[in-house]
């Protein structure tokens, strides 16, 4: 039987693998690259001398490394010849020089919510696509995060409404599906909105998905994608969630409640949006690293929303607890988004939904022992709420340095204060900005009991 030690490096090597599958840079190579006098987006070719201008704009967490990765395809002589010209909003923590393609702080890291330099960020990519034309070709870079990092607030509303509503809403337990259906009901960028704002001849769209399904509505709220969704759907939400109660203004109420204007108008320019990586590209890349290292894994990628973070924790504490009796797979790899509802600010602590999970999934190890496991969860943004923590890990250390220290999982739960509780036991995960978001991905290696030394 291995010893502790070892598993808890097996789970962090087999987690970083399904972390490096979906680097963004790596996943553009794979779509974006010049052969000859072609440019090849996916299984398109578009001809070169028929282009002339590029310019790239769009939002998201791993905005950054997608644009190194097509100025580096362009290379300097071509994006030279057609005029390259970007701009893409971004974490404070991921800006920096990019030659042609500004890369814009468009919020504070750690800080998943609109700000006025996203609004700022926004305003100057709707002029930069509309003053396109029918020879131009735009490029769209779209990955998670980009709801927060787009702001453009409708006519009639501020980013404040938006703020309050954001705010609301994630505190509730609303998925993100329920919350983008509010967003882009609010947004002149959302739901389709740059795509209509785009006079390029040509808009292709590369996306990194953070939404289970890939759904492209939903993806950073759909900017390129026309919302199929409508004001009664958001109102709905904004109801199964008390938001009048809850400080969302009333003009937000009033704004969804207008006389319909009709269906918005489609794109003047060709739109094509496609997915280069997701939650299960993920979750298969660390499937091929655990087979590697010897393990049997079991692999899922949800489909949609999994519900509260603590009933998947506890879920997996007790599937783990089988693995270790019975026949079959000695390690599990999930990938997902679980929801967690905030207890008010007077009372909550610090952490995020992956934290939360590992704690309630320590929580119920805590009876049995977690001898001879090691669970792993954390976001592939390597953001896990409001912290400088991806996510946490939960073994036999740390389960001693919490009995140790008198730690209580159970109350620590009701607080929201996961991130103090590992910090203090020794299981938080930290990986600083990794330019990606396909949600979260979890690691259970757990060699079967027969196999443990008497």
């Amino acid at each position: 039987m291995p010893p502790a030690t070892h598993l808890r490096s097996d789970a962090l090597a087999i987690w970083h693998a399904g972390l490096a599958a979906v680097g963004s840079e790596r996943l553009v190579r794979g779509a974006f690259r010049v052969e000859g006098s072609r440019l090849l987006v996916g299984c398109e070719e578009i001809p070169l001398a028929a282009v002339r201008r590029i310019a790239v704009v769009g939002g998201g967490k791993a905005g950054a490394g997608m644009a190194a990765a097509v100025q580096d395809a362009l290379g300097p002589d071509l994006a030279a010849q057609k005029q390259l010209v970007g701009w893409v909003n971004v974490p404070a923590d991921c800006a920096g020089p990019l030659g042609k393609i500004h890369l814009h702080p468009a919020r504070p890291a750690g800080v998943n919510e609109p700000t006025a330099e996203g609004v700022a960020g926004a305003e100057q990519i709707l002029r930069l696509v509309a003053g396109l034309g029918p020879e131009d070709l735009c490029l769209g870079l779209i990955s998670g995060g980009g709801s927060a990092l787009l702001p453009a607030p409708a006519a009639g509303l501020t980013l404040d409404d938006k703020l309050a509503v954001t705010r609301h809403l994630s505190a509730a337990g609303a998925s993100i599906e329920e919350l983008n259906t509010v967003r882009k009901q609010l947004s002149r960028i959302k739901g389709g909105g740059l795509a209509r704002a785009c006079r390029a001849g040509r808009l292709c769209v590369l996306v990194i998905s953070d939404v289970l399904g890939d759904p492209l509505d939903l993806i950073a709220s759909g900017p390129t994608v026309q919302d199929p969704a409508s004001a009664a759907d958001a109102l709905a939400v904004l109801r199964k969630y008390a938001a009048a109660e809850g400080g969302v203004p009333a003009r937000v109420f009033d704004y969804l409640r207008r006389p319909a204007e009709g269906p918005k108008p489609p794109p003047q320019c060709r739109v094509t949006n496609l997915v280069i990586g997701n939650n299960a590209t993920a979750v298969e890349a660390a499937g091929v690293e655990a087979r590697r290292r010897g393990y049997s894994p079991a692999m899922t990628s949800a489909g949609r929303s999994e519900g509260p973070a603590e009933e998947v924790g506890r879920r997996l504490a007790e599937t783990a607890l089988g693995m270790r009796t019975r026949a079959g797979p000695d390690c599990l790899i999930s990938g997902g988004e679980p929801v967690v509802r905030l207890v008010p600010a007077s009372r909550r602590g610090l952490g995020g939904r992956n934290q939360q999970l590992a704690l309630a999934a320590l929580q119920r190890l805590t009876a049995d022992g977690s001898r001879g496991m090691a669970l792993l969860a954390g976001g592939t943004d390597g953001e896990d709420g409001p912290t400088d923590a991806a996510g946490a890990l939960v073994d036999a250390e740390v389960l001693q340095a919490a009995r140790r220290l008198g730690l209580d999982p159970a109350a620590t739960l009701a607080r929201n204060d996961a991130y103090h509780f590992f910090a203090a036991a020794g299981g938080l995960v930290k990986t600083g900005p990794t330019h990606t978001n396909v949600c979260d991905l979890r690691v259970v290696v757990c060699p079967r009991r027969s196999l443990l030394p008497e």
